[in-house]
């Protein structure tokens, strides 16, 4: 029986479950709500007779055609055509869970508000190591439905996952998942942080004893919800020792997961800055372990591994002054994170979007480490009412990024940092954070 799939968007993720959808047989309609949607790009990249387009408000005639929809992350559940097919009892999946009903192998899902990135590439680095085929998918960058299809029996995937697209799962079993931490993000779209946090914990929805669960001990609402999971559960820890899980003590990653006691690596020989890159590098070590990867393995690739672009990444020292490209603290959790790795004084450049979250704690954090903070974006008068009320006077606006770096340089002297470290989303002045930091690194090396 023909299969026609409704793809709902048009960016990588959606055209990375077209191309699945199309190579495994099925027809797809492609439908993109946005009247300037390029037809004629898109289409360039798809020129098979069965992928068909549509833009704008969708039509009862296709929903009355299609047996199913995967919906890309950046759409939200409240859009109108989302209610329209479920009214008419159309199934809308995840380009997750689209892509797991085809792929083969053996997965670990990785989330978390922040570090999921980092964590991922680490695993993935691991992984390259070890295994014969392995893949780096999902949120990181390339779209779990592009790869699926190339994967192998013997493969293993290190899969980054969002809340937005575990929203909509259904069969989605990965052998082993990471809950990194939960802090408040994207309450512009969940609505309450305990929906927020029930969504990231759908990352375990069909795990069962026989499968492993990597969780932060120091996260409360982790800690209360690891103790009723029926998974085997291996916790890390920055904070104290864990007999059977993994710890950081003193300046080591201690390892008690194979029952011995065993030094994975010291911090200071690892490429990666900051307290929560140890966290990231215990959550990434605990996952390969679960997936059968030796303890030398993964001590190795953990020294090799350089940050990950966009996170607290290294740019030049110009006239003494290291410039860092945090494009990827997206919210104040994750740029505290940012700020806390900085061991000079440091010239701030923070502000973007808008997503609801407060910035009272994260200006906090600013206290005794920045010198000079420079806001930008739709948030950047709300952020400077808030540091005016804790007394933070430091600051300038500014009105692009191009006049943010210049700003950032006057006020910089040598031996301070500048850390483009947001707070924020990047929307409504790049297309994504990492526009947003390559940007930021052209305007700095020129």
């Amino acid at each position: 029986m023909d299969r026609t799939i409704l793809v709902a968007g048009g960016g990588v993720s959606g055209a990375g479950a077209a191309r699945m959808l199309l190579d495994t047989g099925a027809s797809v309609i492609l439908y993109d709500s946005s009247e300037a949607f390029d037809k004629k790009a898109f289409r360039e990249r798809f020129p098979e007779e069965k992928l068909e387009l549509v833009c704008g408000e969708l039509p009862d005639e296709v929903v009355r055609r299609v047996s199913a929809c995967v919906i890309s992350p950046g759409i939200p559940l409240k859009a109108p055509f989302v209610r329209k097919l479920r009214e008419a009892q159309v199934p809308v999946r995840s380009e997750i869970e689209a892509a797991f009903c085809h792929a083969k192998g053996r997965l670990a899902a990785i989330t978390g508000t922040n570090g999921k990135t980092t964590t991922t590439a680490l695993t993935g680095h691991i992984f390259e190591n070890y295994f014969e085929s392995s893949f780096v998918v999902g949120n990181i960058g390339t779209a779990y439905t592009r790869e699926a299809l190339n994967m192998k029996e013997d493969s293993v995937t290190a899969a980054e996952v969002s809340s937005f697209q575990l929203e909509t799962i259904d069969t989605f079993h990965p052998e082993v998942s990471a809950i990194l931490n939960l802090t408040p993000d994207h309450l512009d779209r969940h609505g309450t942080m305990e929906e927020y946090i029930r969504v990231k914990k759908l990352v375990t929805k069909n795990q069962t004893e026989n499968d492993v669960c990597v969780l932060n001990y120091e996260d409360e609402v982790l800690r209360a919800f690891g103790e009723r999971l029926p998974v085997r559960v291996v916790w890390f820890s920055s904070k104290r020792r864990l007999p059977g899980g993994i710890y950081l003590e003193g300046d080591s990653i201690i390892s008690e997961l194979s029952g011995e006691r065993e030094t994975v690596a010291d911090t200071g020989e690892l490429k990666i800055l900051g307290i929560h890159n140890y966290e990231n590098a215990m959550a990434a070590a605990a996952v390969s372990s679960a997936m059968g990867v030796p303890m030398e393995v993964i001590r190795k690739a953990l020294r090799e591994f350089q940050a990950v672009e966009h996170r607290i990444e290294f740019v030049t020292e110009k006239d003494g002054v290291a410039y860092y490209n945090d494009s990827k603290g997206t919210n104040p959790d994750a740029a505290i994170r940012g700020i806390c790795a900085m061991v000079r004084p440091t010239v701030l450049i923070a502000g973007g979007y808008d997503k609801g979250s407060a910035y009272g704690e994260w200006l906090e954090a600013c206290r005794g480490r920045v010198k000079k903070l420079i806001l930008l974006g739709a948030t950047a008068e709300k952020i400077a009412e808030e540091a005016g009320r804790l007394g933070f006077t430091e600051l300038s606006l500014a009105s692009s990024m191009e006049e943010a770096v210049e700003l950032a340089k006057e006020a910089a002297e040598s031996g301070d940092a500048v850390l483009l470290s947001p707070a924020c989303a990047s929307w409504g002045m790049f297309r994504n954070y990492e526009e947003r930091g390559r940007i930021f690194k052209e305007l700095v090396r020129k």
